[in-house]
């Protein structure tokens, strides 16, 4: 697996989530390219509302693909402060770049010290194997 799959900066969840910090308390969350992968072909995401309260481990969305649906889960806890409206129109931004203009999310965190507790590059790129 080469780090442009799964890059540094960023925390991972066993969900399959990425989460990388925007400001001291503020994180933006997408799927990994695992995740992405795994789905296949993205169809349609529905993402919670800006500011809904969502704990750590709560479904707050779907992925529905050409294979399947999925759940999003919350990785922290916090108040949703943004979505990508951009994947009403254009879902497959999920598939082509999930890092970047296929984020989902941004969360202001209850905690950000629970920012911590998620897995680095490393830990999730063991996980996967």
């Amino acid at each position: 697996m080469s780090d442009l799959e799964y890059p540094a900066d960023l925390r991972y969840t066993a969900d399959h989530e990425w989460v990388k910090e925007q400001s001291e308390d503020v994180v933006r969350i997408g799927i990994s390219a695992f995740a992405q992968d795994a789905l296949g072909d993205v169809v349609y995401v529905s993402l919670p509302t800006v500011g809904d309260t969502v704990a750590a481990g709560d479904a707050c969305g779907e992925v529905e693909s050409t294979k399947s649906v999925s759940d999003l889960y919350a990785p922290l806890a916090g108040e949703v402060t943004a979505i990508n409206d951009q994947l009403d129109g254009t879902p497959e931004l999920v598939n082509n770049d999930p890092y970047g203009e296929g984020w989902m999310y941004e969360l202001k965190l209850s905690d950000a010290s629970a920012l911590a507790g998620l897995q680095d590059v490393e830990a999730y790129k063991a996980s996967l194997a």
